[in-house]
């Protein structure tokens, strides 16, 4: 069996992959602030971590997998200072901030199941883990890594000396980027909040009673509370973009360690920038927001095609978004389910040596551009077509393309009446039946081995 190796962002080097426990692995994957849609930017990260899930469940490993909701405390430009995002959004659409939540937390789940990406096993929201928060902080507190200020609790990073270790910055560069909302409260530029203080001329939407006073936890508190709390020891995996290393996982690592005086999370793994055509990086406040909906399923575009594009990069590289690019993707993924479609329906054995290709591939570091070069050679190999359909089934539980589709009751009942008027060589209703199936958007194969059905 190969051995899987992945890129930690902590030790930024390509290190063999060995989990807390034999079988069972943690994965904490952060999840949206649930002010807004996703932009597709954002979508590219949850793409990269379900393949880095399916790797690992390809692998033998038993995953358990959280993902956090943030619902409260993530602040305007991811600072300390500013309005929270859900009150931003609250006010933006004249809703409340827990409408806004729901809304945009179904929204999401909506855009995962046209992605396929398997939904983690635990969803948990900040906003239902607020005592967590507030006991991770008193233990903080106890242990002199706290102090207050007029507009919250700050942690001291000061007394990490190893603060940076994540971001491998220099305390000034990390000092220079901390700066970009000066609070001269704050002992250190570096320094974050645990818990806000509701201002005193203002009852917020989301507060809570506190022993700091009335108030909300910072933004990156409830990961470290949630992690600790649903994945206990098997700290083993923490992933998200590579915005998050320099402020949010830097301190999410600090208060962790610092409560606990044990090492957070063993791996640390982040997916580079998805770029419109031309370099310009995706964000909600810039003109180039670009949803599933209104980039894909508008435009009639199948969302699948933006994840083969994504497997034809490698995680930690920049990605370029164009119609272009998609359109090319979208042609490149019927083409490869034409292939599948044309190997029939019988299901063979496995291809060893294929398999084995695939897995060195998946195996370095999740190299998905060359796990699909493996498949285009197994496809052109003189392997036998029931052979060749078992193995591109066995490779799509990584790849997740749904290379065979699902198809609705009511089509496949169409195609057995259908076979049914062949068998009687009622060639008039078969010729019908065929029509019908296919004004429904699908395509209909006769093969020495039955139908095939496809989606158009």
């Amino acid at each position: 069996m190969s051995e899987l190796f992945l890129y930690n962002t902590l030790s930024r080097s390509l290190e063999k992959f060995t989990p807390i426990d034999n079988d069972l692995v943690g994965l904490y994957t952060c999840g949206p602030t649930v002010y807004n849609f996703a932009h597709i930017g954002n979508l590219r990260t949850y793409l990269f971590e379900d393949i880095l899930k399916r790797v690992l469940t390809y692998n033998g490993y038993n995953v358990r997998h959280v993902m956090n909701i943030t619902d409260v405390g993530h602040l305007v430009g991811d600072a300390d200072g500013g309005e929270d995002k859900m009150e931003e959004g609250s006010k933006r659409e004249g809703r409340s901030a827990w409408e806004v939540a729901e809304f945009y937390t179904t929204a999401f789940k909506k855009d995962l199941l046209a992605l396929n990406i398997i939904e983690p096993i635990i969803w948990c929201q900040a906003t239902d883990n607020i005592p967590e928060q507030i006991e991770l902080i008193k233990i903080l507190e106890s242990k002199n890594y706290t102090y207050i200020t007029p507009d919250g609790v700050y942690f001291d990073t000061a007394k990490l000396p190893d603060y940076n270790k994540l971001s491998h910055l220099n305390l000034d560069e990390l000092k220079e980027g901390a700066r970009i909302e000066k609070n001269e409260a704050k002992r250190n530029a570096t320094d974050f909040a645990l818990w806000k203080f509701s201002p005193v001329d203002q009852k917020r939407q989301m507060e809570w009673e506190s022993p700091w006073g009335i108030g909300f936890p910072g933004w990156h508190i409830e990961c470290s509370a949630m992690s600790l709390k649903y994945l206990g020891k098997n700290l083993d995996i923490h992933c998200g973009g590579i915005d998050h290393i320099n402020v949010h996982h830097t301190n999410e690592i600090a208060q962790s360690e610092a409560a606990t005086g044990k090492k957070f999370f063993n791996y640390w793994l982040h997916g580079a920038f998805l770029n419109i055509a031309g370099g310009r990086k995706m964000a909600k406040s810039d003109d180039n927001f670009l949803t599933l909906d209104n980039a894909f399923i508008q435009k009639g575009i199948n969302p699948l095609a933006y994840r083969y594009a994504m497997l034809s990069v490698g995680y930690r590289k920049p990605m370029e978004y164009s119609e272009e690019i998609i359109k090319n993707s979208e042609n490149s993924l019927n083409h490869l389910r034409h292939q599948v479609s044309d190997l029939g329906s019988e299901v063979g054995e496995i291809s060893k040596e294929y398999k084995y290709r695939f897995l060195d591939a998946i195996n370095d570091d999740l190299n998905l551009p060359q796990a699909l070069a493996v498949v285009s050679e197994m496809l052109k190999s003189e392997l036998g077509v029931s052979d060749k359909l078992a193995t591109i089934l066995d490779f799509d539980l990584v790849l997740g393309l749904d290379l065979v589709e699902k198809i609705p009751a009511e089509i496949m009942a169409l195609a057995q009446e259908r076979e049914e008027a062949r068998a009687s060589k009622d060639w008039s209703r078969s010729d019908e039946l065929r029509q019908i199936i296919e004004d429904q958007g699908y395509l209909l194969k006769d093969g020495a081995g039955g139908f095939v059905l496809m989606k158009k």
